[in-house]
C-alpha cells in the first residue's frame, strides 16, 4: 500500500470547509495482511426494540475527554431508556484488552477504536458490517472509507484528523524563534535556543517511552525512509538510520527527555514545561483544562513537522476514531444505534465538539458556525493534516507488533546498549517476519 498526501483542492471537495473538520481520502487502511474471518451477517436500518449494551472507550479512563463521552452516553441513555455499561483500560493498554476480550467473547457491544485497529479487529471475524446503517446520514466519503477494511464498513467514523506538531508561541518567542523552522537543521537550532532559556525547560516533549516510540516512524519518513516498500520492511535503511541517529543526538544534547510519553507531553505542555509536543486535535482540552496559564488556549499554534530540505513535503500522521460493532446479540442493534447517532446526529456532534473540539465526519457538522469559527481547528487542518498519510503498517493485522519491535530497538539506541545502524537492522528484520 502506498500512502499519499491529497491536493488542497480534493481535500477541500471531500471534507468541506469545515476548519476542524478537514478529512482524508485515499489513505487509509483498505487491504493487505491476512483477511479477516467470517464476519456477522450486517445490521439494517429500520424499527427495533432497545436494549441495553455495554460500551467501551479508552477516553473514559482520560480526565479532559471523560465528560464528554457521558454526556454522550448519558443523553443516549436517558432518550432509549436503556442501561450502558462502561468498559474502559487507558489507551496504553485499551488495544490489547479489547483484543483478548473480543477474542474470548468476552466483550459485545459498540467499541471505540483507533481506526489503525480496523485490520486487526476484522481479523477476529466478531464486527458488524454496520454499511446499511451509515448510507445517507451524511458523512463524508473520507470518513466513510477511514472506517473500512477490505471494502467492508467495520464502523462509524467519529473523528479523523492528524497528529502533529503543537507549540507554546510565547515560549518559542522568548527564546527568539520568530518564525518556526521549515528544516531539520534549522528545527534543532531552534530547540537549542530554547534550551537556553533555562529553568528545566524541555525544548521538545517527544515520545521516548517504548509505548510510544512508534511516534519514531514519522521522522523516519521525514528523512525519507517508506517504511514499507513493494510489501517488504525498509525499516534498516540509511534514512531510518539517520533519523535515529538525530533523535539520539537531540536525547544526548537534552532537546528532548527520557521517560515521555503522549499523557507526559500533555502534562509538561500544560505546565509550560516544555514549547513542543505531538497530538491530535483533542490534545488542546487535555492540556488547558488544569494548566496554571489561563491564556494558555490563545498561545497553542499547530505547525507543520519540519523537513528533511526545502521543497518537501511536511509529514503528518493521519489519527482518527471510529465506533465498531462486536458481537451478535439483543443488545447489539441498539449498540449500533447508538454509533449512527453519537457520530452523525447533529445536536450530538456539535455537543462532544464543543467539549472535546474533534474533527466531526459529517458535512452538516463541518459546514456550522460552531467548526467554521474554530481558529486552532482551522490551522491544524491546513498546516498539518493537509499532508497527513497512513501509517503503512496499518493494513497487516501484526501491526501493533511491529511497532512495538520496532520502539523497543528505539529505546535501546536512545539509552545506549545498540547502534543505530544495529538496532534497525534489527527492527526491520523482526518485523518483517511478523508479516512473512
Amino acid at each position: 500500500m502506498t500512502s499519499t498526501p491529497i491536493s488542497r483542492r480534493r481535500l477541500l471537495s471531500l471534507a468541506g470547509l469545515g476548519a476542524a473538520g478537514i478529512a482524508l481520502a485515499g489513505c487509509m487502511p483498505s487491504g493487505g495482511g491476512a483477511a479477516p474471518s467470517a464476519t456477522p451477517s450486517g445490521l439494517a436500518a429500520g424499527s427495533f426494540t432497545p436494549a441495553g449494551f455495554s460500551f467501551a472507550s479508552w477516553s473514559l479512563t482520560e480526565e479532559a475527554a471523560a465528560p464528554a463521552i457521558k454526556a454522550l452516553l448519558d443523553g443516549y441513555k436517558s432518550t432509549q431508556k436503556v442501561d450502558i455499561a462502561e468498559v474502559s483500560f487507558p489507551y496504553n493498554e485499551y488495544f490489547k484488552q479489547l483484543m483478548l476480550q473480543v477474542r474470548g467473547g468476552q466483550f459485545t457491544g459498540a467499541a471505540h477504536v483507533d481506526v489503525a485497529w480496523l485490520a486487526s479487529l476484522a481479523a477476529l471475524g466478531k464486527l458488524q458490517d454496520v454499511s446499511g446503517l451509515t448510507k445517507d446520514r451524511g458523512y463524508t466519503a473520507a470518513a466513510l472509507k477511514a472506517a473500512q477494511f477490505d471494502g467492508v464498513q467495520y464502523g462509524f467514523p467519529w473523528t479523523i484528523g492528524a497528529i502533529g506538531l503543537v507549540t507554546n508561541s510565547e515560549l518559542l518567542a522568548k527564546a527568539g524563534v520568530d518564525e518556526f523552522p521549515v528544516t531539520v537543521d534549522d528545527y534543532e537550532k531552534a530547540l537549542k535556543k530554547l534550551k537556553a532559556l533555562g529553568n528545566g525547560l524541555i525544548p521538545y516533549a517527544a515520545s521516548t517511552k517504548a509505548a510510544q516510540l512508534k511516534d519514531i516512524l514519522i521522522w523516519m519518513q521525514t528523512f525519507g525512509s517508506p517504511l514499507v516498500k513493494d510489501g517488504k520492511v525498509a525499516i534498516g535503511d540509511d534514512e531510518s538510520v539517520e533519523a535515529v541517529t538525530w533523535y539520539k543526538s537531540l536525547y544526548d544534547q537534552g532537546l528532548i527527555a527520557a521517560d515521555v510519553d503522549r499523557f507526559d507531553a500533555r502534562s509538561l505542555f500544560s505546565q509550560g514545561r516544555t514549547a513542543i509536543y505531538d497530538d491530535a486535535p483533542v490534545g488542546r482540552g487535555a492540556v488547558t483544562k488544569d494548566s496554571p496559564d489561563k491564556d494558555l488556549a490563545s498561545k497553542l499554534v499547530p505547525q507543520s513537522r519540519p523537513v528533511l530540505k526545502k521543497g518537501d513535503t511536511p509529514r503528518a500522521l493521519v489519527w482518527g476514531g471510529a465506533i465498531v460493532v462486536v458481537g451478535d446479540d439483543k443488545g447489539t442493534r441498539t449498540a449500533a444505534d447508538f454509533g449512527q447517532w453519537s457520530t452523525s446526529d447533529l445536536d450530538a456532534v456539535l455537543g462532544d465538539y464543543k467539549l472535546r473540539g474533534l474533527p466531526p465526519v459529517t458535512t452538516e457538522a463541518q459546514s456550522s458556525s460552531e467548526v467554521a469559527a474554530d481558529a486552532f481547528g482551522k490551522r491544524f487542518a491546513e498546516r498539518i493534516t493537509k499532508t497527513a498519510t497512513t501509517n503503512p503498517f496499518w493494513v497487516y493485522p501484526q501491526y501493533a507488533q511491529i511497532e512495538t519491535v520496532v520502539a523497543e530497538r528505539v529505546q535501546a539506541v536512545l539509552v545506549g546498549q545498540q547502534s543505530p545502524q544495529d538496532a534497525m537492522s534489527q527492527a526491520g528484520e523482526a518485523a518483517q517476519k511478523l508479516i512473512g
